[in-house]
């Protein structure tokens, strides 16, 4: 077995592989130096010097032990028709089974203007180089997108003592498009509550600075003062390594409901790479970057792989995860469990206040998709509740 990618994704491919019943061997290439590590901190903790890197490594389950990993290295090209990968050392890796692992890469703003100064928080290594930025005296903070992981880093950065703080996104309100305008509003105001300012409803269209950036031009000729520029505006799939194959890249690697890719039984991707339908829902093919895909694609991957190479009979039910995340931003959280996106036309109040602790509920053709509370403990024990109804649903599609 070939692993592609080092991530979480494929930490867990490799775990699930062995405890799937393969007994042969694995090799998981990855391109970052370290072992698989956990990225959520990297916008909170450790990004606040609350957390060192090294707390975040995942403990690998014993059956792994003899997996062999090539760290540093990069899978940079694939033939499927011989079942080879190439790497970017020039080697080649011949393999039965091959999992796709590669994961996403932060997107970036094309925009004229210098980059140094300007930031990602993908990686250990971006985490400690913007950590050292904002601690600077008088850092000022530009955060480019209004989504997780730009309210999470405004909200760490005003944890530091960061005197201005602001966060640009073309939209009319903060993390709008995956929860609606009801907790968008309610966003808004307890980021703003907390010193970070908003400039919404217009784009960025380029940097001021010579060497490096001074400023950020917006769309509307507004130029915001800036040492330090985050830009987190979306994602992007790391799949170019598998063109040539015939396969469906156009947003990360297509694959059909058993997380098969391109119709090759020994093919299979797992992680925030793979867009695959979710039974549970309607079936469309979506890529999830939420923390828990890369387990739970990983287990039923796993499976529907061995099971091909071995010859074993697999029963499998249709693959429908319940997507699941979370959000710690200044002294609150968000909580989901579910599919909040698809229930944007008829969003619920369940329980609480939009001011205070919420618990907000997402409908599509009145079935609940998806729950989402946001504000202390209580409002995430609620979620909980939910969550085991929303698994007791019955998926729609097979």
């Amino acid at each position: 077995m070939v692993v592609a990618g080092a991530s979480m994704g494929g930490l867990r491919a490799a775990e699930q592989l062995r405890a799937a019943g393969w007994t042969g061997a694995i090799t998981v290439v990855g391109d970052e130096p370290h072992m698989p590590y956990n990225r959520p901190p990297l916008s909170k903790e450790v990004l606040a010097g609350k957390a060192p890197f090294e707390s975040l490594a995942f403990t690998p389950k014993a059956a792994v032990a003899d997996v062999e990993w090539r760290l540093g290295t990069k899978v940079v090209a694939a033939r499927l028709t011989d079942r080879t990968v190439a790497l970017d050392d020039g080697s080649e890796i011949p393999y039965d089974g091959l999992v796709v692992a590669t994961g996403m890469r932060p997107r970036r703003l094309r925009c004229p203007g210098p980059r140094t100064g300007r930031h990602t928080v993908r990686t250990a290594a971006d985490a400690q180089g913007l950590r050292d930025q904002l601690t600077r005296p008088g850092a000022r903070v530009v955060v480019v997108g209004a989504g997780f992981i730009g309210c999470e880093v405004a909200a760490t950065a005003v944890g530091l003592g960061v005197r201005e703080v602001t966060v640009v996104d073309p939209l009319p309100l903060p993390m709008v498009g995956p929860l609606g305008e009801l907790l968008g509003r309610a966003l808004l105001k307890r980021h703003e509550e907390r010193g970070v300012r908003f400039a919404l409803g217009t784009g960025v269209a380029g940097f001021e600075g010579a060497d490096r950036v001074t400023g950020v031009v917006l769309g509307d000729g507004t130029v915001l003062p800036a040492d330090v520029v985050v830009e987190s505006v979306g994602s992007v799939a790391n799949a170019e390594w598998l063109e040539g194959n015939g396969l469906d890249l156009s947003d990360g690697v297509l694959t059909c409901g058993q997380l098969r890719v391109g119709g090759r039984p020994e093919v299979v991707a797992v992680g925030d790479v793979a867009r695959f339908p979710n039974a549970r829902y309607d079936g469309v093919p979506r890529r999830v970057e939420h923390w828990s895909i890369p387990a739970d694609t990983a287990k039923h991957a796993a499976k529907v792989l061995v099971a091909h190479l071995t010859g074993a009979r697999a029963d499998l039910a249709p693959f429908a995860p319940l997507p699941t995340f979370w959000s710690d931003q200044h002294d609150f959280r968000l909580q989901s469990f579910g599919a909040p996106g698809l229930g944007l036309a008829d969003v619920r109040v369940l329980d609480g206040d939009p001011d205070g602790d919420v618990l907000v509920g997402y409908h599509s053709d009145d079935r609940l998709v998806g729950v989402v509370a946001l504000g202390g403990q209580a409002a995430a024990r609620g979620a909980a509740r939910y969550r085991a109804q929303l698994l007791k649903q019955p998926a729609l599609t097979a």
